[in-house]
């Protein structure tokens, strides 16, 4: 079985392609890093190494990889592959999205197989929006051609992974803890094994909203608030038991979430969320604040960790105290190395904070959107009398 993997970072060799190895699949890889694919290349392998106490490896082969500007030899490796996959970063699909159509239809061209093609990234319903880029390019009648051919099930991961340049090569460092749900229903191909290590669900969106509405929020969180404290890393900034309270409140604001709509047990998020706190505090990863806050502007989107919750539980009629300092702690976000945080902040130089909620956000509620700037205001003095 081949597979095809678009992103050789991370979460592509430290999750997906270690899982799609397991099940027994030979991995091609896509990315830009011409040095990357050439280690890739000429060791045909590469190494996992867990982030635990022991440190133990794994080796992922074979594997073998391919530049982003091999465009031809691309289009071949989509109509030999019988399962596709992504971890570019949800703003990179569209720039996949036209050297998979044009694989695709050459695939349906030559009747090949079904095929599913799956995007892993940290948003909701990736799969979707990398189908929507394709239905841009193409026609309706290639649409139509493509539909019932090619399935885009939706996915949900995690895992926390770092990489490391060694002498002996490219090596991935991960973290013992890994998830990767997929949405059964949404799959076109059933001919293939299910994934080694995955777990299959009828109903995905709980997954999903729970990886992002407390995982990558708290996550998000913690480097927001950390920020300003001067903490370079998330291991560093929870010793601080101020910021480690916070977070705990944080996630369990938003868990109330959890159990109103999917009537989720309040001992089981409880669980869930001691276990991530855990995993957030894992000395072995040195989890850089600038990394974890970067893109400030798309995770302040309506659909995104932090304000998503927010206004869903002020719509239920529940505490967001915690959520809105969380929001006004991501419009202090200033690294003068992120693209985002500097147009972020030159807007908020120019029209001033209310007017970026607003613009940014989208939230509509007067009472969030007062609480959200008595707050930035505040934390904004609080940073001002420290420096």
């Amino acid at each position: 079985m081949k597979a095809l993997h678009f992103g050789a970072g991370n979460i592509g060799r430290g999750l997906i392609g270690y899982l799609l190895s397991q099940t027994g699949y030979h991995l091609c890889f896509v990315d830009a890093d011409q040095h990357l694919i050439d280690r890739i290349n000429k060791q045909k392998r590469y190494v996992i190494e867990l982030l635990d106490e022991h440190r133990s490896q794994e080796t992922v082969y074979p594997v073998r990889g391919l530049h982003t500007s091999a465009y031809h030899e691309i289009i071949d490796e989509i109509v030999e592959a019988d399962f596709i996959t992504t971890s570019v970063g949800v703003n990179n699909l569209p720039r996949i999205a036209p050297v998979l159509s044009q694989g695709l239809l050459k695939r349906k061209q030559l009747n090949k197989p079904t095929i599913d093609v799956m995007a892993n990234e940290n948003t909701i319903n990736a799969s979707s929006q990398l189908k929507e880029e394709i239905r841009k390019i193409l026609s309706k009648e290639e649409v139509k051609e493509l539909s019932s051919y090619v399935g885009f099930p939706n996915s949900a991961i995690d895992r926390l992974s770092l990489s490391e340049e060694r002498s002996e090569g490219n090596v991935a460092l991960v973290e013992p803890y890994y998830e990767w749900v997929i949405n059964r229903s949404e799959l076109v191909n059933e001919e293939l094994p299910e994934l080694t290590g995955a777990t299959y669900v009828e109903t995905l969106t709980p997954y999903i909203e729970r990886k992002l509405f407390i995982v990558n929020m708290g996550h998000a969180t913690t480097a927001y608030m950390a920020h300003p404290e001067g903490y370079s890393t998330i291991q560093c900034a929870l010793k601080d038991v101020r910021l480690e309270g916070f977070l705990r409140k944080t996630m369990h604001e938003s868990a109330s979430y959890f159990t109103h709509t999917y009537e989720i047990e309040e001992d089981e998020l409880t669980t869930f969320i001691e276990n991530t706190i855990a995993r957030f505090q894992n000395e072995n990863i040195s989890d850089d604040i600038l990394r974890v806050g970067r893109d400030p502007i798309r995770k302040l989107g309506p659909e995104e960790r932090l304000v998503k919750p927010t206004v869903a539980l002020s719509k239920m009629n529940l505490p967001i105290e915690n959520l809105t300092t969380a929001i006004a702690g991501a419009f202090l976000f200033n690294n003068p190395e992120d693209e985002e945080s500097v147009a972020l902040q030159a807007y908020i130089e120019e029209n001033g904070i209310e007017q970026a909620i607003t613009h940014f956000t989208q939230i509509k509620e007067s009472d969030i959107l007062s609480k959200i700037k008595e707050t930035y205001l505040q934390l904004k003095k609080e940073e001002t009398f420290k420096n």
